[in-house]
């Protein structure tokens, strides 16, 4: 995410530099950005970092994001979210400050959830971002975001996203247990960078939800993700959400908005479904897409 936020603000003219704890795994295709190490937790590291870089705007997309690992950590994910977010709101004062966030804020009971839904968190790591969200204070904007999908390096493992998890192990001829009865409303990381990047412009709302057009179960994301590479449909084996690692997560992760499509006027913005989403991505690799 951060990465991608980098190359959007490259193409803008403008140059990022990205803050984590460890350097971030290097890029193919891409010219790496400037890294500089910073612990987020730490009050006074962010002080001497931003009064270092001296940014026009900071976008925190701090983790841990593991939502299985927040399940098991619940108060240190908590902490650690909380900590970061107001560390950050206290030291970038007079700068734009934009906090992404999750979808998993609210219990999944509804098909859809839009700036106005009462948040209810049905799980850790929805409790922390919430957690992060008030730590805020009113002092950025935050950007709730549906499922981020896109190419990520083969080595990530277990931490790869849904889409390429899938597209990795189908292009293989393995098959892959997905989820059956898991909503959400999927975008790819470059259209969340530039809504993000623009985010960072004054008059940015101080709640905005970014979802895909598309709300789409995982199992039939899958099916379309296997019919764009032309492999036997039976890769994609069914199988129920208890038995996936998505298990923690509420059944319907899914957002909608009334403020995003007037954003996206204004910034000349547009965000893809799934399906153009993997006819881009498997272009970008020079994959045929079959569907």
């Amino acid at each position: 995410m951060g990465r991608a936020v980098s190359r959007r603000v490259a193409e803008l003219g403008g140059s990022a530099v990205l803050a984590s704890r460890r350097p971030p795994a290097r890029s193919t295709g891409h010219p790496d950005p400037r890294w500089i190490r910073l612990d987020v937790t730490d009050p006074v590291a962010c002080a001497e970092v931003v009064d270092r870089v001296a940014p026009d705007g900071v976008v925190a997309v701090h983790g841990p994001s593991d939502v299985t690992w927040c399940e098991a950590e619940p108060d240190r994910a908590a902490r650690l979210h909380e900590t970061a977010a107001a560390n950050l709101a206290a030291t970038t004062a007079g700068r734009r400050l934009v906090l992404i966030s999750t979808d998993n804020v609210f219990d999944g009971h509804a098909p859809g959830n839009d700036e106005a839904t009462p948040v209810a968190p049905a799980n850790a790591y929805g409790r922390a971002k919430l957690r992060a969200e008030r730590a805020l204070g009113g002092a950025g904007t935050v950007l709730r975001v549906s499922l981020v999908y896109g190419w990520e390096p083969a080595g990530t493992g277990k931490w790869l996203n849904f889409f390429a998890k899938c597209a990795y192990a189908l292009r293989a001829g393995e098959p892959v247990e997905v989820p059956d009865g898991q909503w959400t409303t999927p975008v790819p990381v470059d259209d969340v960078a530039a809504v993000t990047v623009a985010a960072l412009a004054g008059g940015t709302p101080d709640l905005l939800h970014l979802g895909g057009p598309d709300r789409i179960n995982r199992a039939d994301w899958a099916d379309r993700i296997a019919a764009g590479l032309g492999v036997p449909a039976g890769l994609v084996v069914r199988v129920p959400l208890a038995r996936t690692r998505y298990a923690s997560r509420p059944v319907n992760t899914c957002l909608t908005s009334t403020r995003l499509a007037g954003f996206l006027e204004v910034h000349g913005l547009r965000v893809r479904g799934v399906d153009e989403g993997i006819r881009d991505l498997l272009d970008a690799r020079g994959v045929p897409c079959t569907s």
